[in-house]
Protein backbone atom coordinates (compact mmCIF):
# COMPACT_ATOMS: atom_id res chain seq x y z
CA UNK A 1 0.00 0.00 0.00
CA UNK A 2 2.77 2.69 0.55
CA UNK A 3 4.38 2.31 -2.52
CA UNK A 4 1.20 2.95 -4.22
CA UNK A 5 0.78 6.05 -2.17
CA UNK A 6 4.73 7.00 -3.23
CA UNK A 7 3.53 6.07 -7.00
CA UNK A 8 0.85 8.86 -6.90
CA UNK A 9 2.67 11.66 -5.08
CA UNK A 10 5.44 11.14 -7.90
CA UNK A 11 2.66 11.01 -10.42
CA UNK A 12 1.61 14.13 -8.79
CA UNK A 13 5.05 15.88 -8.43
CA UNK A 14 5.56 15.06 -12.19
CA UNK A 15 2.19 16.51 -12.74
CA UNK A 16 2.91 19.71 -11.20
CA UNK A 17 5.92 20.12 -12.70
CA UNK A 18 4.91 19.40 -16.19
CA UNK A 19 2.74 22.59 -16.16
CA UNK A 20 5.61 24.86 -14.45
CA UNK A 21 8.10 26.96 -17.57
CA UNK A 22 9.32 29.96 -19.28
CA UNK A 23 5.92 32.80 -18.94
CA UNK A 24 6.04 35.01 -22.73
CA UNK A 25 6.25 37.76 -20.70
CA UNK A 26 9.60 37.55 -19.87
CA UNK A 27 10.50 38.41 -24.01
CA UNK A 28 8.09 41.53 -23.39
CA UNK A 29 11.17 44.04 -24.38
CA UNK A 30 12.32 41.76 -26.89
CA UNK A 31 12.62 43.42 -30.61
CA UNK A 32 11.09 43.12 -33.33
CA UNK A 33 7.63 43.12 -31.75
CA UNK A 34 6.10 39.46 -33.11
CA UNK A 35 3.04 40.56 -34.66
CA UNK A 36 1.71 37.13 -36.25
CA UNK A 37 -0.93 39.01 -38.82
CA UNK A 38 1.99 40.84 -40.33
CA UNK A 39 4.23 37.86 -39.84
CA UNK A 40 1.99 35.43 -41.46
CA UNK A 41 0.17 37.57 -44.84
CA UNK A 42 1.55 36.44 -47.51
CA UNK A 43 3.85 33.23 -48.20
CA UNK A 44 6.26 31.89 -45.91
CA UNK A 45 8.57 29.09 -46.38
CA UNK A 46 9.86 26.83 -43.71
CA UNK A 47 12.37 23.79 -42.75
CA UNK A 48 12.69 21.72 -40.15
CA UNK A 49 13.08 18.18 -38.50
CA UNK A 50 11.53 16.31 -35.62
CA UNK A 51 13.82 14.56 -33.23
CA UNK A 52 12.90 12.07 -31.13
CA UNK A 53 13.39 11.67 -26.87
CA UNK A 54 16.95 10.63 -27.72
CA UNK A 55 18.01 13.63 -30.05
CA UNK A 56 17.79 10.73 -33.09
CA UNK A 57 16.70 13.09 -36.43
CA UNK A 58 13.70 10.97 -37.31
CA UNK A 59 11.72 12.61 -40.05
CA UNK A 60 12.96 16.43 -41.98
CA UNK A 61 10.55 18.61 -43.89
CA UNK A 62 9.64 22.00 -45.74
CA UNK A 63 6.98 23.64 -45.72
CA UNK A 64 4.89 26.00 -47.37
CA UNK A 65 2.19 28.72 -45.70
CA UNK A 66 -0.07 30.74 -47.34
CA UNK A 67 -1.77 32.83 -44.88
CA UNK A 68 -4.10 35.64 -44.88
CA UNK A 69 -6.42 37.62 -42.44
CA UNK A 70 -9.54 39.67 -42.38
CA UNK A 71 -11.72 41.19 -39.73
CA UNK A 72 -15.08 38.81 -39.18
CA UNK A 73 -17.64 40.70 -36.16
CA UNK A 74 -14.80 42.68 -35.25
CA UNK A 75 -12.30 40.01 -34.66
CA UNK A 76 -8.54 39.82 -36.40
CA UNK A 77 -9.23 36.40 -38.07
CA UNK A 78 -5.85 34.23 -39.98
CA UNK A 79 -6.15 31.73 -42.09
CA UNK A 80 -2.79 29.39 -42.46
CA UNK A 81 -2.39 26.87 -44.82
CA UNK A 82 0.10 24.93 -44.28
CA UNK A 83 1.59 22.11 -47.23
CA UNK A 84 4.35 19.78 -45.82
CA UNK A 85 6.65 17.66 -47.47
CA UNK A 86 8.24 15.27 -45.74
CA UNK A 87 12.02 13.94 -46.23
CA UNK A 88 10.10 10.02 -46.81
CA UNK A 89 8.47 11.54 -49.60
CA UNK A 90 4.92 12.08 -48.03
CA UNK A 91 2.67 15.21 -47.94
CA UNK A 92 0.38 16.60 -45.99
CA UNK A 93 -1.66 19.68 -45.44
CA UNK A 94 -3.09 21.52 -42.24
CA UNK A 95 -4.93 24.51 -42.39
CA UNK A 96 -5.10 26.57 -39.36
CA UNK A 97 -7.64 28.96 -38.47
CA UNK A 98 -6.50 31.52 -35.42
CA UNK A 99 -8.23 34.43 -34.01
CA UNK A 100 -6.99 37.09 -32.21
CA UNK A 101 -8.98 37.14 -28.87
CA UNK A 102 -7.00 40.22 -26.93
CA UNK A 103 -4.05 42.38 -27.32
CA UNK A 104 -1.64 39.65 -27.08
CA UNK A 105 -3.26 36.27 -27.41
CA UNK A 106 -4.84 34.13 -29.72
CA UNK A 107 -6.96 31.47 -29.76
CA UNK A 108 -6.46 28.20 -33.40
CA UNK A 109 -8.15 25.26 -34.71
CA UNK A 110 -7.52 23.05 -37.30
CA UNK A 111 -8.67 19.45 -38.39
CA UNK A 112 -5.91 17.14 -36.02
CA UNK A 113 -5.97 19.46 -33.50
CA UNK A 114 -8.21 18.37 -30.55
CA UNK A 115 -10.18 21.32 -28.97
CA UNK A 116 -8.58 24.65 -29.14
CA UNK A 117 -5.00 25.64 -29.31
CA UNK A 118 -4.14 28.87 -27.44
CA UNK A 119 -1.33 31.10 -27.73
CA UNK A 120 0.34 33.91 -26.09
CA UNK A 121 2.51 36.97 -27.60
CA UNK A 122 4.88 39.21 -25.26
CA UNK A 123 7.65 40.97 -27.40
CA UNK A 124 9.51 38.91 -29.92
CA UNK A 125 7.83 35.41 -28.94
CA UNK A 126 4.73 33.75 -29.27
CA UNK A 127 3.80 30.06 -26.52
CA UNK A 128 1.67 28.18 -28.70
CA UNK A 129 0.11 25.08 -26.91
CA UNK A 130 -2.25 22.38 -28.52
CA UNK A 131 -3.03 18.86 -28.72
CA UNK A 132 -2.56 17.33 -31.54
CA UNK A 133 -4.51 13.58 -33.11
CA UNK A 134 -1.08 12.65 -34.35
CA UNK A 135 -1.78 9.34 -36.62
CA UNK A 136 1.35 6.58 -35.18
CA UNK A 137 1.04 2.97 -36.91
CA UNK A 138 -2.05 2.60 -37.61
CA UNK A 139 -3.80 4.35 -34.07
CA UNK A 140 -4.06 8.11 -33.27
CA UNK A 141 -2.23 9.56 -30.05
CA UNK A 142 -3.34 13.10 -28.66
CA UNK A 143 -0.04 14.67 -28.19
CA UNK A 144 0.76 17.81 -26.32
CA UNK A 145 2.68 20.62 -28.36
CA UNK A 146 4.46 23.51 -26.49
CA UNK A 147 5.25 25.51 -29.47
CA UNK A 148 7.50 29.08 -29.04
CA UNK A 149 8.17 31.18 -31.63
CA UNK A 150 10.78 33.74 -31.67
CA UNK A 151 11.10 36.45 -34.10
CA UNK A 152 14.71 36.95 -35.24
CA UNK A 153 14.33 39.91 -37.55
CA UNK A 154 11.25 41.07 -39.99
CA UNK A 155 12.15 38.08 -42.51
CA UNK A 156 13.16 35.10 -40.11
CA UNK A 157 11.31 33.30 -37.09
CA UNK A 158 12.80 30.20 -35.22
CA UNK A 159 10.06 27.51 -33.81
CA UNK A 160 10.97 25.36 -30.97
CA UNK A 161 8.23 22.85 -29.83
CA UNK A 162 8.50 20.10 -27.67
CA UNK A 163 5.88 17.27 -27.84
CA UNK A 164 5.06 15.33 -24.50
CA UNK A 165 2.45 12.67 -23.73
CA UNK A 166 1.18 12.48 -19.85
CA UNK A 167 3.75 14.78 -18.73
CA UNK A 168 6.65 12.86 -20.32
CA UNK A 169 8.79 14.10 -23.48
CA UNK A 170 8.42 12.13 -26.72
CA UNK A 171 10.70 14.39 -28.80
CA UNK A 172 11.10 18.43 -30.43
CA UNK A 173 10.13 19.92 -33.79
CA UNK A 174 12.93 22.70 -34.48
CA UNK A 175 11.80 24.59 -37.26
CA UNK A 176 13.17 28.13 -39.34
CA UNK A 177 10.34 30.35 -40.96
CA UNK A 178 11.54 32.77 -43.71
CA UNK A 179 9.03 35.33 -45.23
CA UNK A 180 8.74 36.10 -48.85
Amino acid sequence: MKSLHFLALGCGLLGLTACTGVSPGIYRAEQPVLDLARYFDGTVDGWGMFQDRSGAVVKRFQVRIDARWETRDGAEVGTLDESFSWSDGTTSRRVWTITRVGPSSYVGRADDVVGEASGEAAGNALRWRYVLALPVDGRTWHVDFDDWMFLIDERVMLNRSVMSKFGFRLGEVTLSFSRR
